[in-house]
């Protein structure tokens, strides 16, 4: 009688509660180095005049653009039209960039870099002593480094229970 309340108290028990449990962790570390750049915009050249009271005598202003060279300007002659009245006269004259062949890169360094009317130029980042190390116990080791440089560390750590 023992073993048959035994038996019956076995198969009808609760099981036991079952859950998968996984664990994950995750060790990285990005470092960056900028490059140099340099960003070149051509500008044209302008020419503009306007008065009153002034006539044209001998006709001036731009010469006609030639490649690889900028417009150049010749003076116009003006005279007062109306000898003691009053006049007014203004002229303005901008020398644009002279056009430029494509410039040559070799191992991802451009040789020349090109000034024109509006130039920005940054230098590039200096690696110094940058450095960064993710240990066997998922430990990180970051090192900063010198001018235009960056050095991130991230650890994940991920608990699922289902």
């Amino acid at each position: 009688m023992k073993r048959l309340a035994f038996l019956a108290i076995a198969l009808f028990s609760a099981s036991a509660a079952h859950a998968d449990m996984t664990h994950r962790i995750q060790s990285s570390v990005q470092l960056q180095v900028d490059g140099a750049g340099s960003i070149a915009e051509r500008i044209g050249s302008s020419y503009a005049v306007s008065g009153s009271n002034i006539t044209l005598d001998t006709a001036g202003g731009l010469d006609s653009l030639t490649s690889g060279s900028g417009v150049g300007y010749t003076a116009a002659e003006y005279s007062v039209t109306t000898p003691a009245n009053a006049f007014s006269f203004s002229e303005s004259f901008l020398q644009g960039d002279a056009t430029l062949s494509g410039g040559s890169v070799s191992a991802g360094v451009v040789q020349t870099l090109p000034t024109l009317g509006r130039t920005t130029t940054t230098s590039g980042g200096v690696a110094g002593s940058l450095a960064g190390t993710v240990a066997s116990d998922n430990g990180l080791t970051v090192t900063a480094g010198g001018a235009g440089t960056s050095a991130i560390g991230q650890i994940v750590t991920e608990l699922s229970i289902d």
